[in-house]
This record gives structure tokens, sequence and C-alpha cells, in this order.
């Protein structure tokens, strides 16, 4: 029998950086991690399904496009990051199979046929699989942000983890633009610990804490809205009683920002 995939839930860093040197050099310690996190798995998924923290519907959108477009969605940098690519092909096979797994749970969902690459997945792919050679698809939030109906959908997807697809939720544990260059050390390290210890916690325990996560200590400032938050709740729900691993922890010497990514399973 194949050994399922673990889940992630993973930092994407900022815009487009990548493709811009003092970003790329700014964002080293993650580069490294997610250059890590591929080494550690090994063998390439057969696909990878990826929840950003910049798609949101009303019911669960899935990327049905067998060559998908880019969507250039930041403002303010340089000409040449809008005419990037990252040309992995798309999985139309692997769309249509979760929105069967959504629909048998009672969750609704809908293939969307031309949505395209945004940067919560092709930036960090493009230090992951620079190759572009594995096929991957998107899977959008419900613009709700409700965490139980979150976990719900992750849950709906666990059999896609036996089936050789990864499933990747792209976001940041500390998204508050505002307090990036000043005030926001404190309140990124004591979420950052809340977040460590209900990873910890026992299955029942750690659902609870991330439903009720908006308890936190300095939740709402480290998140006014918790788009970047949210694809953790579907990375938990398609692993919910399987273990939590810490798999980068990083406070910037130039912010003072602690964030942290984790995988299950």
């Amino acid at each position: 029998m194949t050994r399922a995939l673990p889940t992630y839930f993973i930092s994407h860093g900022g815009g487009p950086w990548p493709w811009v040197p003092p970003m790329r050099e700014f964002f080293a310690t993650l580069e490294t991690s997610l250059k890590q996190m591929v080494a550690d798995h090994g063998e390439k998924p057969r696909a990878i399904l990826m929840i950003s923290g910049h798609w949101e519907e009303d019911d669960v959108g899935i990327m049905g496009a067998a060559r998908p477009p880019m969507l250039y969605d930041y403002s303010g940098f340089p000409p040449h990051t809008y005419e990037i690519t990252y040309p992995a092909p798309g999985a139309p096979d692997e769309a249509a199979r979760t929105l069967k797994l959504l629909q048998e749970a009672g969750i609704a969902a809908h293939i969307d046929p031309d949505r395209g690459f945004d940067h919560g997945l092709f930036a960090p792919m493009e230090v992951m699989y620079p190759q572009a050679d594995v096929p991957i698809f998107q899977v959008s939030m419900l613009r709700s942000y409700d965490p139980a109906d979150h976990i719900a959908i992750g849950r709906a997807l666990r059999p896609l983890r036996d089936e050789g697809i990864m499933i990747i939720g792209s976001g940041l544990s500390f998204h508050n633009l505002s307090l990036m260059r000043g005030g926001g050390a404190a309140p990124s390290a004591d979420f950052d610990a809340w977040l460590y210890h209900s990873m910890m916690a026992a299955p029942d325990a750690r659902r609870q804490a991330m439903i009720d996560w908006e308890q936190a200590p300095a939740a709402r400032i480290c998140h006014r809205e918790e788009d970047h938050l949210v694809p953790i709740f579907v990375a938990l729900g398609a692993a919910e009683n399987e273990p939590a691993e810490r798999i980068y922890h990083h406070t910037s010497e130039m912010t003072g920002i602690t964030v942290s990514n984790y995988r299950f399973g």
C-alpha cells in the first residue's frame, strides 16, 4: 500500500520574491526550508493540491485548466515580475476527483476552468520545483473563512494523500502588513508560541484550538483578516489525527517578525 503523503502549511513569502534578488536574499532562510522540505520528501508527488491565501470563493473553487495562466496578484514590483512564468501543467483529472470528494462530503464546489496560478502558488513552487515538472492545481478558500468548514474541506480531501497527491496550505502564520516594519515582534512571537503549543496538542484539543483561534494571544493583531491563516485549517483537516512537526521557525533580524511552517502526518 502506498504511504499517505504528508500535508503542509507553509509561508509563501512576499510577492514575486524569487525573481527579485534583494527579496530572495531576505527570504533565504525560507528558501532553505522549502528546499529541505522537498529533499525530505524525496520522490516527487504525482500532483500537488495547493490552498493559497489569495483565492476565496462563496463555495469551493477548483482550478481545472490543463495549462493554467499566470495571475500577477501584486503591485509595485519591477516590470519583469509581470512577465514571469511558472509553466507547470495543471491537473484536470485530479481536479475532477477533488470535486467528487467534496460533493460526496456535502460541500458545495465547482471547477473553475480559467483560474490561473497566483503568487501564493508560483512563488514557493519556483523554489521547491524550479523545473515546473509536477502537475499542480489550486483549491480556493471559502469567503466565510470559517475554521470548522475548512477543516471539513481538508477531511474530505484526505483520500488524495493515498493517491500520490501532496496537499499544501500556502499562507503565513503572521500577516499584518502594517506591522512588518515595526510593532510586530511581540505579537508575532506570542501568537507563534500559541500556535506551536496548539499544534503539539492531542488531536481533539488541537482541532478545538484552531476553531477558537481568535482567542489566541494577539490573534487579531497578527491577522486582521485571516486569509493567510485559513490554509492551515485545510492542511490540518486532511491529517487531523496525525502528529504535527514544526519544519520552519524564524525570527527576522530586520523586522523582528516570528513565523513558522508545519508538516502533518
